[in-house]
């Protein structure tokens, strides 16, 4: 331990600080997405109409059932592929990096939330929904004013410890290049031959933020236990 410089992580501090603003923003982002689109999903699985709901329930079944390194390669090298071959196009779009990761990552996170939801949307009684039709409002109107509110209640701790996990699934988008906060920690490492100070900072940083927020969404969760 005495060879080690733990020194590089002060002298890096900006361009790690960086890194972890990016990979926050784009937790929220995906998360944020993710949550909207996947209730929409839930919305369709949950449709009456079989068509939607056997299209939103292949769309989800085959997300979940994929890895997600494999669906960012995926999109970020054969997309543009076949864009042009569907455009006619002389070369393939360029996309991007940072775009392709936001792109994958509401796409991927939104089948997760869209099973979140689903349960939420469920664990509702019935009764509410017929009693929303009783005084005249509509299946929209029902679902906006009275079921969702409650299964977002509901499924939040759910919601929010899918989020942590998607906080740490975002060190994934460094394989392709993009200086989030592993990528930054990566870089520095390669560039002063210090991985294990930087491999080592990495991992307290991430254990420290994801335990944090664990607590604090089982804090949450004991509340919303009390209020029901």
């Amino acid at each position: 331990m005495g060879e080690l410089d733990f020194d590089v992580i002060g002298r890096s501090l900006p361009y790690l600080l960086k890194g972890l603003q990016y990979t926050v923003q784009l937790t929220l982002v995906a998360a944020l997405g993710g949550t909207v689109f996947g209730t929409l999903l839930a919305l369709a699985r949950l449709s009456s109409f079989k068509p939607v709901a056997l299209v939103a329930a292949g769309y989800v079944n085959l997300m979940r059932s994929l890895p997600l390194l494999l669906v960012i390669f995926w999109f970020y090298f054969l997309v543009p592929v076949l864009i042009q071959q569907v455009t006619g196009s002389e070369r393939p779009p360029q996309i991007g990096a940072e775009r392709s990761a936001y792109i994958t990552f509401i796409m991927f996170e939104a089948a997760y939330f869209c099973e979140i939801m689903r349960a939420g949307i469920q664990s509702i009684s019935r009764g509410q929904i017929g009693a929303a039709y009783a005084v005249g409002l509509t299946y929209w109107q029902s679902m906006k004013l009275i079921i969702l509110p409650q299964a977002f209640r509901n499924m939040l701790p759910v919601l929010l410890t899918q989020s942590i996990i998607l906080f740490q699934d975002v060190s994934l988008v460094s394989l392709l290049n993009v200086t989030d906060f592993v990528g930054a920690a990566v870089k520095i490492a390669q560039r002063d031959s210090r991985i294990v100070e930087m491999y080592l900072f990495v991992a307290i940083v991430y254990f420290v933020l994801c335990y944090t927020l664990s607590l604090m969404v089982k804090r949450l969760q004991h509340r919303i236990a009390i209020v029901r």
